[in-house]
């Protein structure tokens, strides 16, 4: 129900989950924060598409864009690549999902430190592919694109902000599904939050706020295997 042909109605869902949570998940269960952030889509997904009976036995792949700015770098424009992850929704035992989904991403994370960056580049431009193929009409029903769903973390500012002394409570990044790839996972970080915003097809992905939940009992399970 994730790769298919899309409308133009969307729906949008949001929720802020503290960086402490994250921080610590990951601490204990030997990942980073982007590690517990695609753990928690990837048992979120698979409630919700349990849900709408449509759990495929394979596991969804996530496309995530990252950054190969080298550290120092000043110039300006985007320098991302793209990596495909495993996120192990046939899995139903949480730590298992964990650590498919960690392994996965330290794999593509390696053979990316491999190649130059032009190779990188050129791999991002593949892997994302469909992201521009997909205003093509017709296209999707033809080529089947090699992931599922688009994840993307990005950092924020690391304290929290204010305006005229009040506190911003919430910052959610409003994204773009493409046809062929029905809902979007976009995630931003400020301060002592992390900020998912979720874009979904109306007609595709139903009930879209339903994975905000999920997404919370996700964390929690986490949480729970590691206490």
């Amino acid at each position: 129900m994730l790769n298919v042909s899309i409308g133009g109605a969307r729906r949008f869902a949001a929720q802020t989950w503290s960086m402490a949570r994250i921080k610590e998940a990951g601490k204990a269960l030997g990942g980073t924060v982007n590690d517990v952030v695609l753990a928690m889509c990837g048992g979120a997904l698979r409630t919700y598409l349990e849900e709408q009976n449509a759990l495929p036995d394979k596991p969804l792949v996530a496309m995530c864009p990252v950054s190969i700015r080298a550290e120092g770098d000043q110039n300006a424009g985007n320098s991302i690549t793209a990596l495909l992850a495993n996120l192990a929704t046939d899995k139903p035992d949480p730590l298992e999902r964990f650590s498919a989904i960690r392994d996965s991403v330290q794999a593509a994370k390696s053979v990316l430190s491999e190649m130059t960056p032009l190779q990188r580049m050129l791999v991002g431009a593949l892997n994302g592919a469909p992201v521009l193929t997909g205003a093509v009409p017709g296209l999707v029903d033809r080529t089947a694109p090699a992931f599922n769903v688009i994840i993307s973390n990005v950092p924020g500012p690391r304290t929290d902000m204010f305006w005229n002394g009040f506190e911003m409570d919430g910052c959610y990044p409003a994204s773009i599904p493409i046809d062929g790839v029905a809902l979007n996972i976009t995630c931003t970080s400020s301060g002592s939050s992390m900020h998912f915003g979720l874009t979904g097809c109306r007609t595709s992905v139903p009930h879209l706020q339903r994975i905000l939940a999920h997404l919370e009992d996700a964390l929690t399970q986490l949480e729970e295997s590691v206490a």
